[in-house]
């Protein structure tokens, strides 16, 4: 069964999302896993696939956008996926992605503001409501 575990920015700052997305990705691609972002909307795509480059001086996160082909580990995309195309699945949209039980594990992003907060009880209530183990780390900046 799928594992999802809520990663909450305790603090607002610049890109804070999309940096706490940088940061979980870089981790599961030094785990060796295959990740995908998945991103509401193409702009989101585009500000995330350039801060994967700059958000951590020093990191490298061999990334590429959904299409690309290249056969990096991490791909970016703004919908579903191939079948069985990544390990993990860092859900940077607002609802729950309906693929989501294609991987082993969810990353779901919570900004620190309320709106955000309140969209991300809403998707806790969805995985707990069906049964899944359910984890939250709380992010200082």
């Amino acid at each position: 069964m799928t594992r999802v575990s809520f990663y909450v920015l305790a603090a607002e700052r610049p890109d804070g999302r999309l940096w706490l997305a940088c940061r979980v990705a870089e981790k599961a691609y030094k785990q060796r896993k295959r990740i995908y972002l998945f991103c509401g909307d193409p702009a989101t795509a585009a500000r995330l696939d350039d801060l994967l480059w700059t958000f951590r001086q020093g990191s490298f996160v061999p990334h590429e956008r959904a299409g690309e082909d290249s056969g990096a580990p991490v791909v970016i995309g703004e919908q579903a996926p191939p079948a069985a195309c990544a390990d993990v699945l860092i859900n940077l949209d607002s609802e729950v992605p309906e693929f989501f039980s294609r991987f082993e594990r969810v990353a779901e992003i919570v900004g620190a503001d309320a709106e955000a907060r309140r969209q991300a009880r809403s998707r806790y209530q969805f995985y707990r409501d069906r049964g899944y183990a359910l984890e939250t780390h709380n992010v200082s900046p």
